[in-house]
């Protein structure tokens, strides 16, 4: 049985980040996810076509870093659906709730119903989606239960995040410059497999592929990793780090550069997808059973059966 969150991750600063807003100051007026959140879920939501359960109702689990697009094509995937999302962060709910509140989505004016943000009932929802979240939630497992909860009988998750290979290449360039790591060591999806299994679904799906992004320069590089979360290892740098350090470090993503990409820095990204059933509850059946002795004594008592 996979352990409940890699043991490489702070619990305390990835629960910490959780709670951030993505933009802060003029940026926080409007909303906005990572790019390649983006590019994630539209790839995701092309493998819903793959899936012959059409679902009646559906919930983004925290819409801004799942990719906000992706609201549009689920709306067109499953136009009769309704709609939820689910904010985790106080400062972002008002503007979700705002968002929600618009008769269109301003990249597809087609929309024919709003959103909802308003609390729905346990059991009640026929697809969880959410893109880009478990590799950097501080309990994964007490999450997978939250999907779980959500969801009625025979509907779905579909779910994406990071797998081991992420950032492979700046895990070796910071080892080679004696650095501790830039980031966590991120979950196998085998092991997603068996969490999920434990958690109470049935019938996981899970796939892979990798994603490389280059970069023109080292800034634009941390420009993008910083949009997509922080790092969480246990044993990274404490503190803040000064400017002789940083130029070190845009040293080292130099050699990121690869000739074959006109010069461009780099970086993979190993991204997992899966998605699993929640069936119908089994009758649990106890180990052993215990008899009163008057019931024993009454079962003695009866005249047995002829063969």
């Amino acid at each position: 049985m996979a352990q409940e969150r890699p043991p490489s991750l702070d619990p305390v600063a990835a629960s910490r980040w959780a709670m951030l807003p993505l933009a802060k100051g003029k940026q926080a007026r409007t909303l906005s996810s990572p790019w390649l959140h983006e590019e994630v879920a539209r790839r995701m939501e092309e493998r819903l076509a793959f899936i012959t359960l059409q679902p009646q109702s559906w919930v983004c689990w925290d819409p801004v870093r799942a990719g906000l697009n992706a609201l549009a094509l689920l709306k067109q995937r499953y136009p009769k659906a309704k709609g939820f999302l689910k904010a985790q962060r106080p400062s972002e709910a008002m503007q979700v709730q705002a968002l929600a509140r618009k008769p269109w989505w301003h990249f597809a004016a087609w929309f024919e119903s709003r959103l909802e943000t308003t609390q729905f009932a346990d059991h009640s929802i026929d697809m969880v989606w959410a893109n880009m979240l478990l590799h950097q939630a501080s309990q994964p497992e007490a999450l997978l239960a939250q999907w779980h909860r959500a969801l009625s009988v025979n509907g779905f998750v579909m779910f994406s995040c990071f797998g081991p290979d992420t950032l492979i290449e700046l895990r070796a360039a910071y080892a080679k410059a004696g650095w501790p790591m830039p980031a966590h060591e991120f979950t196998d999806m085998h092991d997603w497999g068996d969490m999920l299994v434990h958690a109470g679904f049935a019938e996981p799906v899970m796939d892979m592929e990798k994603i490389t992004l280059t970069y023109a320069s080292p800034d634009k590089l941390l420009e993008d990793l910083r949009s997509m979360g922080r790092n969480f290892h246990v044993g990274r740098f404490g503190g803040l780090r000064g400017k002789a350090w940083l130029k070190q470090l845009h040293s080292v993503l130099l050699s990121l550069a690869k000739p074959d990409e006109d010069g461009r820095l780099a970086l993979s990204f190993e991204v997992v997808y899966g998605h699993a059933l929640k069936p119908q509850p089994r009758l649990k059946v106890a180990s052993e059973s215990q008899i009163g002795l008057d019931d024993m004594r009454q079962m003695l008592k009866q005249p047995r059966a002829p063969h």
